[in-house]
């Protein structure tokens, strides 16, 4: 955790960015009854039954010292999916840094590897070569 907080204590520099990288899956819902609009003095009422149309994830990346977020959204959290971010993040959202300080929690796809697996050699190689990568501590 040392680590990460060392990386926190950094002045904003943006030529080496400070990006937490983080995913999370969501239910997407519609309503199986029509609300009942809000009136005067009486808040709009939702029925508690829903309708499930499937679940998303979400890949949020967020840059502290600069006030920015992004968040992507693909059908599922592959380790082919988190290499495309990793790309992405490096060539278009990023692409004048000299170095993206990359910061993750402990999940198994979040590793040079799945850029490796997803990529040719040199396709992989350039991300990885362009980011630092941070891991938070467990528990």
């Amino acid at each position: 955790m040392e680590d990460v907080l060392e990386v926190y204590a950094r002045p904003d520099d943006p030529r080496r960015p400070q990006v937490c990288l983080d995913e999370a899956s969501r239910q997407l819902i519609g309503e199986r009854i029509t609300p009942i609009p809000a009136a005067p003095g009486r808040p709009r009422r939702e029925d508690y039954e829903y309708v499930r149309n499937g679940t998303a994830n979400l890949f949020m990346a967020f840059e502290p010292p600069a006030g920015k977020r992004r968040v992507e959204v693909t059908e599922r959290r592959t380790s082919r999916d988190f290499a495309r971010i990793i790309r992405r993040m490096v060539d278009e959202w990023y692409p004048d840094a000299e170095k993206v300080v990359l910061v993750l929690d402990y999940l198994s796809t979040h590793s040079p590897t799945a850029l490796y697996k997803a990529f040719d050699p040199a396709g992989a190689r350039r991300p990885v070569e362009r980011l630092e990568w941070r891991n938070m501590g467990v528990g």
